[in-house]
């Protein structure tokens, strides 16, 4: 495992990082859609038209689809730059979580045109792999039943959903304008975070693949941990936003910077970066280089690290002082994301416990 990027990986952050700043600032794009339950209006067309053409929405696609075929980690270096900018569109649902559960779950024959549609930027797909006991196959393979905690649903059209067949659970996808088909957001602490319940009323659905129970938890590891690498983005930009402002912000005839106090919350605050980077590195290599039981516990621990990485949120906000409680100021829009990254699949405790277990029993 090598922690240090590879040339083309640096290009590939540089050329995603200026791109978001060109096409997708805080202020004129992510603030524009933040009561947008799609995130995907005119110009967030656009913005994702020109992800597509930089690659990015096919970094995870075999290249016989028309992908890159790289790893998670390019994928994990794209998160990173996307979590810096707020990005409010379905990247991650459609470029992580949809090839994942196609190229996991699905022969190649059978996710072929998803794939293709994903890596040329006409197919938007949204996975709902929870809450799959809920939702079941009646006879023509046609869906009932409900999902929640659906990332991008309007914005999607298709949807990737696990149903309960009378041998097992089985891979579906399902186009978003079928009959039966309704996505109710549900609004969370993230406005840059599109969820909603999707509710299936003898929805027609394409049945894909058999999904067995240890693919299925391999692409709930892969989504947690690009979602860390999102979130470890948004936790540095916000801690370089605040040790900038503390470089200028004077008190006293003085930069606030200079004050001890201030001084430790920026090194609490780079300290938890670097060591949600070295967590999150690791997990983007297991995620495709190592065997099932590191990669899981390396998701474990990057969903296990969310509590302490959220805290770099409140703790910027802490050296901005009254601006940083205001509207205005995108803090509170960085504190939310990271926010909604401790909450993802339950909080960190439950992950704290798991790893701990897991721990425990490699040492007997």
């Amino acid at each position: 495992m090598n922690l240090e990027l590879t040339d083309e990986q640096v290009a590939l952050r540089d050329i995603t990082r200026r791109f978001l700043a060109d096409k997708a600032p805080i202020s004129g794009h992510v603030r524009e859609l933040l009561d947008d339950p799609s995130g995907m209006d005119g110009h967030a067309d656009a913005v994702w038209r020109g992800l597509a053409d930089l690659g990015a929405t096919g970094l995870l696609v075999p290249e016989e689809h028309g992908g890159a075929g790289m790893t998670m980690v390019e994928a994990g270096v794209v998160a990173e730059e996307l979590g810096a900018a707020l990005y409010p569109g379905p990247w991650l649902s459609t470029a992580v979580a949809a090839p994942r559960a196609l190229t996991r779950l699905c022969d190649n024959d059978s996710a072929a045109t998803i794939l293709t549609g994903i890596a040329d930027g006409t197919t938007i797909a949204a996975v709902g792999l929870l809450d799959f006991e809920n939702v079941a196959v009646d006879d023509g393979d046609v869906l009932r039943g409900e999902l929640g905690d659906v990332s991008d649903a309007a914005a999607a059209g298709v949807l990737l959903v696990l149903a309960e067949e009378s041998n097992g659970t089985a891979l579906f996808a399902i186009r978003t304008d079928s009959p039966g088909f309704t996505a109710v957001p549900e609004r969370g602490i993230d406005q840059t975070r599109k969820q909603f319940r999707v509710k299936l009323d003898g929805t027609p659905a394409q049945r894909l693949a058999t999904a067995a129970p240890a693919d299925v938890a391999a692409v709930i590891d892969d989504l947690l941990i690009a979602t860390a690498a999102d979130a470890l983005g948004a936790a540095r930009a916000v801690m370089d936003l605040a040790v900038e402002y503390a470089k200028v912000r004077k008190q006293f005839g003085q930069v606030i910077g200079s004050f001890q106090a201030v001084q430790h919350l920026c090194v609490d605050m780079y300290e938890t970066v670097e060591l949600a980077r070295s967590g999150v590195i690791h997990a983007l290599w297991a995620a495709d280089a190592a065997g099932p039981d590191e990669r899981h516990l390396a998701a474990l621990r990057a969903k296990a690290f969310a509590g302490r990485l959220a805290t770099v949120g409140d703790t910027a906000i802490q050296v901005f002082g009254g601006i940083g409680y205001t509207w205005e100021h995108d803090a509170h829009l960085y504190l939310k994301r990271l926010l909604s990254w401790s909450a993802l699949l339950g909080g960190p405790d439950r992950y704290l416990t798991q790893l701990g277990a897991r721990l425990a029993a490699r040492g007997h």
